[in-house]
């Protein structure tokens, strides 16, 4: 069934400035409206494209997610988690002493967070938690899930350099520690993105950055019944089944640096689609793309190369996955601070 606002129902409802979950101890703020959402969805789809915060909006797609990373689902993810779960105590070693903060950029459910908020916490650290996600239901899962831990949660777009301005300027005097972990950077545009991640750190602050190294398998890992369920989900609120179209997995080399690409994918009618979204007529016709999200992946030495060339970040701490396939790096500001 499509979401309220499809087929001319009503909108959904704007976000009130901050929601209370069942903890009474647990916030979440809002820059990221579910207004501008509903609005920025119909843009995006008038230009033939759906962007990766859309796969995490709809409740169908949260729970394709949860789905796609239940234990031995998603290899991906196991490697990701695996990798964190190895490294989280020397990473919290290597922070030093003192009270730090905790901000996940891209939180999701929160489950590799918690291995460094149980790591700093086993230090003695006390850690207080910020999770950042424009998705109000993986924000949700993030706090309910982290409660014991002091927090909040902050429903932004990190694409929007107002609401990183605003994350920036919540900052305290404790030394942060940012996390964009399972490969959230190669959500985006790695170079652009990491240039603006890296703007939010102070001289005090870290950030903690993971990056999926490809192999033979990397496709499979994608073009699969699972996988294909998560990224078929927002098609589906649209009323859209896999009879109305085929799902285009492209592998693509970015000349920017050595051994980047991503893995594009695209929708593509077998027949003219009529649709109507919150009222308004949208037309596929047979055979045009709807391009969606992407995943970027590295070489090792582009992983790190991205890092200090195009972010201004120096590696302190640079662990890579037992099967070589996941490179993760704690960094702090270059020589010219920030």
């Amino acid at each position: 069934m499509p979401p309220p606002g499809m087929a001319g129902g009503p909108p959904p409802p704007v976000d009130e400035p901050a929601r209370l979950l069942r903890n009474p101890r647990v916030r979440i703020d809002v820059l990221l409206t579910e207004e501008r959402l509903e609005r920025e969805f119909l843009q995006a789809l008038r230009l033939r494209s759906l962007p990766e915060k859309f796969f995490y909006w709809f409740p169908l797609s949260v729970r394709a997610w949860l789905s796609l990373c239940a234990p031995g689902e998603y290899r991906n993810f196991s490697r990701s988690h695996g990798l964190l779960r190895d490294s989280a105590d020397a990473c919290a070693s290597a922070l030093g002493t003192g009270p730090v903060e905790v901000v996940s950029l891209g939180a999701g459910d929160a489950r590799k967070d918690l291995l460094l908020l149980e790591a700093l916490d086993r230090s003695g650290r006390a850690p207080r938690y910020l999770a950042v996600d424009a998705s109000q239901g993986l924000l949700e899962t993030a706090c309910e899930s982290t409660a014991r831990f002091d927090g909040s949660g902050l429903k932004a777009d990190l694409t929007d350099p107002a609401h990183l301005a605003s994350l920036r300027a919540r900052a305290g005097p404790t030394p942060r520690l940012f996390l964009l972990v399972g490969n959230t950077l190669g959500g985006f545009d790695p170079p652009e993105a990491i240039r603006s991640f890296g703007a939010l750190l102070r001289p005090e602050d870290r950030l903690l950055v993971d990056g999926e190294i490809p192999g033979p398998d990397t496709m499979a890992g994608y073009d699969n019944p699972t996988n294909r369920r998560f990224a078929f989900a927002p098609l589906r609120c649209l009323g859209l089944g896999e009879e109305d179209g085929a799902l285009v997995f492209v592998r693509e080399a970015d000349p920017r640096f050595p051994r980047l690409e991503r893995i594009a994918k695209y929708f593509q009618p077998h027949r003219d689609l009529d649709l109507r979204i919150y009222g308004e007529p949208l037309r596929l016709v047979r055979g045009e793309r709807l391009a969606m999200n992407h995943s970027y992946k590295y070489g090792r030495d582009a992983f790190l190369q991205v890092l200090r060339e195009a972010g201004g970040l120096d590696p302190l701490l640079v662990r890579e996955a037992g099967d070589g396939r996941f490179v993760a790096a704690l960094c702090r500001p270059g020589a010219g601070g920030r």
